[in-house]
């Protein structure tokens, strides 16, 4: 059908009799939703989203597991326990739009019990084994492009199961444009018990919300860490880059005998075209002239090293740098990148797993340099990265090292279930030795990466229908997600001199920054005189229960300068309406409303008067 015939086949539907409005509208939507090209499957219901169609997903902090840096500047990385489309659905409210980096490395769904659906492991002989999957990824990838920024970066580990299927699914999500490309990892280096042709590659497919910005990262290396593949050996000078020897006699089709002239050695002897010792027409020049030559050796583009090829002579070499032409001149020289990753090897990631427990503790982890180099391709120092199907954990890793080399304040975001107690005893406890240091089973001392705070989260959940009572639990329990949407954890107990109470109201300031959290609307006119009597030099953010979408501004007019209000808990609602299973939010019954209201009517005289109403902070 082309599209003409589909706009008058809609005009015709449009205008049919004898269809209720809900029957038109199912009409109109199928042939909305008809494609002529695509990916196509039957959608299996998952038991997690099910669970979302009650029941609202808010993330709780573990403080007894936070592994807190003394170093003020320590970036907050952040593990969360629990379904990661739960949690994905939490991020779609405090990260939405600020994710620049994701990693995800989902079940490749080989039939060998590597992936679980609604609590069942899904193998070779269920006829919906890829309905299944295609259904547990587009749900969590179509979150995920919300959270990245507008030029966000995806990075996908596949393998031949779904990598056809894979490729499809991203084209309608992110968009056939966003694809940079498929790169290609050898992650071994043969398999003598293989039968027919051995595997030895997977595949990262590579996403950017951005595509002129994705084909300029990855573009050209200027990075040390391609150095091997490069040839490049690991020295710098100032601002030449890496480099790499070559020699500087040739056997020339064009003779010169002006290019064949001897060069002082070390030693005091001559050294002539192809290791001679003396002038001789053997049809072998040097590439450069004296004059050349001379400026090489000065400035350090030449060097004269022992040989054994010919006794004990010499040779003389001249550096090729990665960003200096061949007169000395710094340009703007790289070498494209290819989409052929080698030299990294899946069993790098064992040894990582034995060395940090002393045993395999975990069984398909990726290399550690693997995720470097994707961390790596993105140039920003100060990004935010997710994985979301976390694993050992080692993209955070990855992250803390990296950030230890370069000196960068890069945050990461894990996200995994506590299935056979990953999460605790895998996930959290391989970082925490790599954030407190730990002993190799060699008895190596490995230093601990102490520049770095950790806060560990499980998923929570609060009754989705809009009853006052339920509004209020929600808002209570998103101060851990508030915290993390405004990177501000320290708390303190009082506010401009008065107690803080955290069932009325909670500070968080770090110096700069200043977060106020407020439960209890009969506490805004007390908190507004405090404000007013602030000098404030940037805003102070605060979060206030409402049962509408105005955060009362009203009572806020008098120090509208000084303040930047949200208000709660509609503004998580409006998140999470994008997210959410498509089921209309109940509400409570007038009676229910009531009878709840009723209850926390209490009126207030003044501050002192709180601690009958909430515990102090």
């Amino acid at each position: 059908m082309n599209n003409n015939d589909r706009i008058n086949l809609i005009r015709r539907i449009s205008g049919l009799e004898g269809l209720t409005d809900h029957e038109r509208s199912a009409l109109l939507g199928l042939l909305r939703e008809s494609k002529t090209y695509g990916l196509v499957w039957e959608d299996k219901p998952e038991a997690v989203e099910e669970r979302m169609q009650e029941e609202l997903p808010v993330l709780r902090e573990v403080p007894e597991r936070a592994l807190i840096s003394d170093s003020k500047d320590a970036p907050n990385h952040i593990l969360i326990e629990g379904d990661n489309l739960e949690a994905l659905t939490t991020l779609a409210y405090t990260h939405a739009g600020r994710i620049d980096v994701i990693y995800i490395d989902p079940p490749y769904n080989t039939g060998n019990k590597d992936f679980v659906y609604n609590d069942s492991f899904v193998d070779r002989e269920d006829t919906y084994r890829h309905s299944k999957w295609l259904s547990f990824m587009s749900r969590r990838l179509r979150i995920a492009k919300q959270l990245l920024s507008d030029k966000g970066v995806i990075f996908i580990s596949i393998d031949d199961n779904e990598q056809a299927q894979l490729k499809l699914l991203c084209d309608e999500v992110f968009g056939e444009d966003k694809f940079i490309t498929n790169l290609i990892w050898q992650k071994k280096t043969g398999a003598a018990d293989a039968n027919g042709i051995a595997t030895i590659t997977e595949y990262i497919l590579v996403y950017c919300l951005d595509p002129v910005n994705g084909k300029n990262i990855f573009s050209y290396n200027k990075e040390a860490f391609d150095i091997k593949r490069y040839r490049y050996k690991d020295e710098f000078l100032n601002v030449r880059g890496p480099f790499y020897y070559d020699s500087l006699d040739r056997g020339s089709i064009q003779y010169s005998d002006g290019l064949n002239y001897g060069i002082d050695a070390p030693d005091g002897t001559l050294i002539y075209p192809n290791g001679r010792t003396s002038f001789e027409n053997d049809g072998w020049t040097w590439k450069w002239s004296k004059e050349k030559v001379k400026w090489g050796i000065e400035n350090k583009f030449i060097d004269i090293v022992p040989t054994k090829k010919k006794g004990n002579g010499w040779a003389v070499k001249y550096k090729i740098y990665l960003n200096v032409d061949n007169e000395g001149n710094i340009i703007d020289k790289a070498v494209p990148f290819k989409n052929l990753i080698n030299g990294i090897l899946n069993a790098d990631a064992a040894n990582d797993i034995k060395s940090i427990f002393g045993s395999k503790a975990f069984s398909y982890a990726k290399p550690m340099d693997l995720i470097s180099l994707f961390l790596k391709f993105i140039q920003n120092t100060n990004s935010t990265i997710l994985d979301f199907f976390a694993g050992s954990g080692t993209t955070l890793h990855a992250t803390m090292q990296l950030n230890a080399e370069d000196g960068g304040h890069r945050q990461c975001i894990l996200v995994t279930n506590n299935e056979n107690g990953i999460c605790e005893n895998v996930t959290y406890e391989r970082n925490k030795r790599v954030i407190q240091g730990y002993t190799t089973p060699k008895g190596e001392q490995v230093a601990g990466l102490t520049d770095n705070t950790l806060r560990y989260y499980k998923t929570d959940f609060v009754p989705r229908t809009r009853s006052v009572q339920n509004m209020r639990r929600l808002v209570n329990l998103s101060t851990d997600m508030l915290c993390i949407k405004e990177d501000l954890y320290a708390e303190q107990p009082t506010f401009c001199g008065e107690r803080t109470y955290k069932n009325i109201f909670r500070y968080f300031s770090d110096g700069q920054k200043q977060m106020l959290v407020i439960y209890r609307e009969e506490a805004i006119e007390h908190l507004v005189e405090l404000i007013y009597g602030m000098d404030v030099t940037e805003r102070i953010k605060i979060y206030v229960f409402s049962p509408s979408e105005d955060p009362w501004e009203d009572s806020f007019e008098d120090v509208n300068d000084k303040v930047e209000l949200c208000a709660l808990p509609a503004a998580i609602y409006n998140a999470y309406r994008r997210i959410l299973p498509k089921k209309k939010d109940a509400v409570a019954t007038p009676e229910e409303d009531a009878a709840v209201t009723h209850k926390a009517e209490n009126p207030v005289n003044g501050m002192l008067n709180f601690t009958d109403e909430g515990d102090e902070a």
